[in-house]
Formats: structure tokens, sequence, C-alpha cells
């Protein structure tokens, strides 16, 4: 009994059984749900955005959060493309890529960290400015015929599953061990729960930032290349909206935008629930117009539950207090 009322109150617990009650509900519902296409389809679909949220989950956790990585995924993809057209080999090409993606990052948590830019404005305004490089260098065109070797990663498959996916189970496996387990990613929540007092034991709150910033856009940087690969071609409208659906899947797996509480696991389970969704919704037939209003819905409930949840634990709290 005490077993289950543990399990009962772990927010990932419950997200999964609305996952497996989504799942198992379109299964009857549709009969193409449960084909390998349908399946296919949607982990390919979500496999960018969980790559990304094993990171954004990180930052999230320690306080901060990332509106440009949409723009990152586009620039770093765009970025080793045109390299490769200027004559650079394809693996320096997708490296450089990357790498830009930890610079961008790291421009980011700077900004926050050392400056004291709102994360808001900060990453918003990293988002408008490499979108618009992108722009301003191919004029909105694309990038096609990619070489081999950005294809292995968006496109080869290990016993019939394309490389995304493989990418995407093995970052959300390894970030909830390492964030679970490893002492000097904890620090994360302790800068979330409370960044003065994080400070004051010692932290070093400011590269903590800097480093969770980097990371975030190195995982962005990592999905822009593989997402190239995956499509064959690198374009100026990759990633757009990336940012809210990233964000969207982390806060719905139990992540507060005030800091201190968040998994990799919730994140990922978030992320294939939004993925659940959207697919029903294609499926159901329903109109391509009630999509967004379907995902804003689903996110409003999701932090209303979170809020009362942390309501309720108050309440709790203090009336422990007062009978102290």
């Amino acid at each position: 009994m005490n077993l289950t009322k543990k399990m009962l109150k772990q927010r990932e617990f419950l997200l999964f059984s609305v996952v497996l009650l989504i799942f198992i509900t379109l299964s009857f519902v549709s009969p193409f749900f449960l084909t390998r296409s349908n399946m296919m389809a949607v982990l390919i679909s979500l496999s960018i955005e969980v790559i990304i949220a094993v990171a954004m989950a990180n930052l999230i956790i320690s306080g901060g959060f990332d509106l440009s990585v949409g723009s990152v995924v586009c620039f770093s993809g765009m970025l080793s493309g045109l390299l490769w057209t200027m004559g650079i080999p394809p693996e320096i090409s997708i490296l450089i890529g990357i790498l830009a993606g930890m610079a961008i990052g790291t421009f980011n948590g700077i900004l926050v960290a050392v400056i004291g830019v709102g994360p808001f404005v900060a990453t918003l305004a990293s988002l408008y400015i490499f979108r618009g490089i992108v722009y301003a260098l191919t004029q909105g065109k694309s990038i096609a015929g990619l070489p081999e070797v950005f294809r292995i990663l968006g496109q080869y498959t290990v016993l019939g599953v394309q490389m995304p996916i493989i990418f995407a189970v093995i970052f959300v496996i390894l970030g909830d061990i390492i964030l679970r387990r490893v002492r000097f990613f904890r620090q994360s929540y302790y800068i979330g729960s409370n960044e003065k007092a994080a400070q004051l034991s010692g932290i070093k709150v400011r590269k903590m930032k800097i480093l969770n910033y980097m990371l975030t856009g190195t995982f962005a940087g990592f999905a822009g290349v593989v997402q190239a690969g995956r499509l064959g071609a690198a374009m100026s409208t990759t990633g757009e909206g990336l940012e809210m659906k990233v964000l969207t899947a982390v806060i719905i797996g139990g992540a507060s935008l005030k800091g201190g509480e968040g998994t990799v696991l919730g994140a990922f389970l978030g992320s294939i629930l939004m993925a659940l969704v959207t697919n029903a919704v294609n499926l159901l037939g329903v109109n391509v117009y009630w999509q967004t209003f379907i995902v804003g819905i689903t996110l409003l409930t999701a932090v209303l539950v979170d809020s009362l949840g942390r309501l309720r634990r108050g309440k709790q709290t203090t009336m422990r207090v007062k009978k102290t």
C-alpha cells in the first residue's frame, strides 16, 4: 500500500498512466495507429524535440529557459550545409555546426548569468538574431543534396530503427541517470530552488548557469545537423516553433518555470504525450487549425495541475508547521 501511494504521488507515474491510456484508446479508435509506418512517424517526429528536451529539462530545473533552440537547430544545420558547399569536408562541417550551437548557448549563458539580462529577453533576442542570419545568408533558400555523412546521422537505420530515434533514447537514458545520480549536475536543483542559498553553500552559480545554457545550445546544434541529415537538406524554416514544443513537453513532464523541479524522464514522457495528442488529431481527422488550440489546452491543463499540486503541498506544509 505504501509503495502504491508513493507511485501515485510521482508525476512521472501519473504521466505514464495518461500516455498509456491514450495509447490504448487510440489503438481501438483508429486502425492505422498501431501500424509500423505510423509508429515510426510518431517516433521520428518527436526525436529531435526529445534530444533538446533533455538539456532543456536541466536548464529549467536550474531556473532558466531558452527560447532560441529552434533557431539554433536551423542555424547549426544551415551552417553545416553552407560550409559543405564551400568545399569543407562534411565531417568538419558537422562538427563546426555543433560547436556553433555550443557558442550560441554560451553566449546566452553569459547574457543571463554575467550581464544579468533576463532569460526571456536574452534568448528571445538570440531567436531573432540567428534566425535572421540564416535568412540573410540564404535568402530563404534551402541547401539540398547533403552528402552521405549527413544522411548517416539522420537516415541510417539499426535493426529497422532510424538514428534520430536511437540518439533520442540514448540521450534520455544518459541524461536521466546523470541528473539523478551525478552530484555535480544535482546542483541545478539547488540553484533553481534557492539561488542565494546555493551560492552561500559554495556552488559556483554563474559557471553552472553558463554551463547549462551551453549544453542546451550544444544539444540543439546536434539536433540541427541530425535534422538536416534526416531531411537530406538544410532548410531556412527548420525549427520554427520548436522552442515552444520543447518547453511545453518539459513543463508537462513536471518541470517548473520557477526552477528546482523536474526530470529528464518527465520531459521525455511529456514529449510522447504531445506527439500522441498531435497524432490523434491527425488520425481522427480533426481540422488542422484546431491543433494549436489543443496543444495550448494540454499545456494549460498541465500548468494548472502543477499549480494546484503546489498549493496543496504548501497548505499541508503549513498545517504540519502549525501542529509542531
